[in-house]
Formats: structure tokens, sequence, C-alpha cells
């Protein structure tokens, strides 16, 4: 089999759903493998790891404030009503439009829908990330200034 014959097979295979061709001719053998694309791997997977990881970081550092550990276990069986607002897009989650402003929302702060609960930067621009429903904010998911995923959790609210 000469190099323009190889080349004609190569072409056929990438252009048909052969996965593989292997090819024997005598002492001469041939085996031409389509590359696989997982297209469908999902970016938001790796990220929601680190996460995980920042929460338990955040622990260690209120050693002085062990009761305020205790009292998270009591909120648990509480996580069944909470209901999650995630991020609509990937960027850079702020709580405050600058840092000498208050942040737009804390942990307590009554909600309603229309409110701005806080900005996430993509491309340069900066989007006001508003309620959809009234409740009390129970937990920010997400640290200032940190990057977010599509469909990332950022709130924790009960709803009212």
């Amino acid at each position: 089999m000469d190099f323009k014959q190889i080349q004609e097979l190569i072409k056929i295979i990438n252009k048909s759903n052969i996965g593989e061709l292997s090819i024997e001719d005598g002492e001469f053998k041939i085996t031409i493998k389509q590359k696989e694309e997982h297209i469908q791997q999902i970016m938001a997977a790796p990220m929601a790891a680190p996460m995980y990881a920042t929460a338990p970081q955040q622990l260690p550092v209120s050693n002085s404030a062990p009761a305020v550990s205790a009292a998270e276990p009591a909120a648990a069986p509480k996580a069944d009503n909470l209901i999650t607002i995630k991020s609509p897009m990937i960027g850079t989650f702020y709580r405050r439009s600058s840092p000498d402003k208050p942040s737009f929302a804390e942990v307590g702060d009554e909600i309603a829908p229309g409110k701005v609960l806080c900005i996430i930067e993509a491309m340069k621009l900066f989007n006001e990330i508003e309620s959809e429903i009234s409740g009390k904010i129970v937990k920010v998911l997400v640290d200032d200034a940190s990057p977010v995923e599509y469909d990332q959790p950022l709130f924790l609210v009960e709803p009212v």
C-alpha cells in the first residue's frame, strides 16, 4: 500500500462514523483510529470541588467561635425547605458594587423578587443578579471576588 492510498483511507475514515480500521496484507499491517472527542465534559464539576474545599477552611479560621459551628449542624435538618440561588453565568462573584460600599445581601437579610443579591462580572460586563423569590438569606456559599461557574450555588434562602 502506498502513501497516497493511506491518505485516501484517512480521508474516508474522517468523513465517516467508523472509529477504527485495520488492514493486513501479508507483512503489511495498518490500523487507523479516529480521534475521539469528549465534547460533553462538564466544567462545573471541577469547580464544585474547590467550593467545598473553601467551606472547611472557613471553620478553622473561626476557632474562637465553636458555638457557631455547633449551631450549623442544628440548622442542617431545616435544609429540606431551603432554596438554592444559583449562578446564571460564568464569571467573578462580587457581594458589593465597590470595596467601599456595603454588601448587597448579608446572612439574615430579608429578600424579595427584584432585590439585587450580587454582581457577576463576565467579559468586563457587570451583571446584577436579582432575587426571584422572597425569603431570608441563610448562607452565602461563595467568597467575594471568587470565580463562579454556571449553575453553581451562591446563596441558601429560607422561603417566607
